[in-house]
C-alpha cells in the first residue's frame, strides 16, 4: 500500500506529499529541531555574543533542572497522567537539604533524604489518582499548594545558606576544567538518555504508550495501566528533587519559592516537544529541543536587551506555533 492511500480521498494531489510528510512519526522533532536551528542563525547574526561554546554551553547548565523536571514529565504525560507539584516539589527539596545539614546530617545524607521524600510525595500523587481515581490536575494542584506552603513554614520564608564546596561542585562544576562541560548539563543529558532508553526498549516503555493511548483496552489485555502510572509519578517526584538540589548546588542556598515560578516552563516544554496532554504519544528527544529551544529565546532576547515581559510574550507566541503545527500534524496521521 502506498503511503498516500491513507489519506482523505477528497485531498488534492498537490497537498497529499506535505501531508505524508506531517504525517511522520519524526516530523514533530525534526520542524523542531529546522525551527531550533533557524533560531541559533537569527541570534547569530543579531548579536556577536551570542553563538560561543562558552553561551552555549551556560543555556544548557541554567535550563539543566527543567530538563530534567520535562524529561520526567514527559512519559508520565504519555501516559495519561500529570504532575503539577513537581516545581514545588524541587522548591522543598533545597529546604529539606538546607534542614538537615542544619541539624548536622551529611550533606549527601541529607541530599539522599530530599530524593526519598521527592519519591515519597510522587507515590501519594500516584495513589490519590490511581487509587482513588481522582482528577490529576486536581490531585497535582492540590499537592503543589501544600508542598509550596510547608516550604515556606519550615524556612519562615527565609533563605537557607548551603555554601559547601563539593556539594556546590554539583551546580556550578564543569568537567574538564573552567571551559569544560557543566556538571547540570551532563547530569540532565544522562537523564535524557536513561529515560529514553526505558521507552524505547523496555517492556514498561511500551506499557506507558498503551496506558495513555488506550487506557481501558489496556487492562483487559492485562497492562498494569495504574502500576504503570505510578511509577512515573515517583520518577516524576524524584526528578524534582534532583533538580532541586542542582538549583541550591548553583545558587549557595535554598530558597523555598526558587524553582515553583518555572513550573509553566517545564510543561511548555513537554507540550512544545509534541507530548499530546491526552496521552499515548510523545518524544523525549522532542522534549529535549523544546528544553533547548526555550533556553535560546530567553538568551538570545536577554543579550539583545528585551524586556522580560517581552521574553514572555515572545515564549508564549512560540508555544500556540508549535501547538498548532502539532495538531496539523495529528490530523495528517488521521
Amino acid at each position: 500500500m502506498s503511503q498516500t492511500s491513507t489519506l482523505p480521498a477528497g485531498t488534492p494531489a498537490a497537498k497529499r506529499p506535505i501531508r505524508a510528510l506531517l504525517g511522520h512519526p519524526f516530523a514533530g522533532v525534526a520542524m523542531l529541531l529546522v525551527f531550533y536551528l533557524l533560531l541559533i542563525a537569527a541570534f547569530s547574526a543579531l548579536s556577536p555574543f551570542f553563538l560561543t561554546v562558552k553561551n552555549l554551553l551556560s543555556i544548557g547548565s541554567n535550563m539543566a533542572f527543567i530538563g530534567l523536571m520535562a524529561a520526567a514529565g514527559t512519559p508520565l504525560i504519555v501516559a495519561g497522567g500529570l504532575d503539577l507539584s513537581v516545581a514545588a516539589v524541587a522548591g522543598i527539596s533545597g529546604v529539606v537539604v538546607a534542614l538537615c545539614y542544619a541539624a548536622g546530617i551529611d550533606i549527601w545524607a541529607a541530599c539522599l533524604i530530599a530524593v526519598a521524600a521527592g519519591g515519597l510525595i510522587g507515590a501519594g500523587n500516584g495513589a490519590l489518582t490511581n487509587g482513588l481515581k481522582l482528577n490529576p490536575f486536581i490531585v497535582t494542584l492540590g499537592t503543589m499548594s501544600i508542598i509550596t506552603g510547608a516550604s515556606l513554614v519550615l524556612t519562615g520564608g527565609l533563605t537557607q545558606p548551603l555554601m559547601i564546596e563539593g556539594f556546590n561542585w554539583i551546580g556550578s562544576g564543569r568537567i574538564g576544567g573552567s571551559g569544560g562541560v557543566p556538571v547540570p548539563l551532563i547530569i540532565m543529558l544522562v537523564a535524557f538518555v536513561l529515560i529514553w532508553w526505558m521507552m524505547a526498549f523496555t517492556p514498561f516503555g511500551r506499557y506507558i504508550y498503551a496506558s495513555g493511548g488506550n487506557p481501558e483496552a489496556s487492562r483487559m489485555l492485562g497492562i498494569p495501566v495504574d502500576r504503570t502510572q505510578v511509577t512515573l509519578y515517583i520518577l516524576s517526584g524524584i526528578s524534582g528533587a534532583i533538580a532541586g538540589i542542582i538549583v541550591a548546588a548553583m545558587l549557595g542556598a535554598a530558597a523555598p519559592d526558587s524553582v515553583g515560578k518555572h513550573l509553566l516552563t517545564v510543561i511548555a516544554a513537554i507540550i512544545l516537544g509534541g507530548t499530546s496532554l491526552f496521552g499515548g504519544r510523545g518524544s523525549v528527544w522532542g522534549t529535549l529541543l523544546a528544553v533547548l529551544i526555550l533556553g535560546t529565546l530567553n538568551n538570545g532576547l536577554t543579550l539583545m536587551n528585551v524586556s522580560s515581559f517581552w521574553q514572555d510574550v515572545t515564549k508564549g507566541a512560540v508555544l500556540l506555533l508549535a501547538v498548532g503545527l502539532d495538531q496539523l500534524r495529528v490530523r495528517s496521521q488521521a
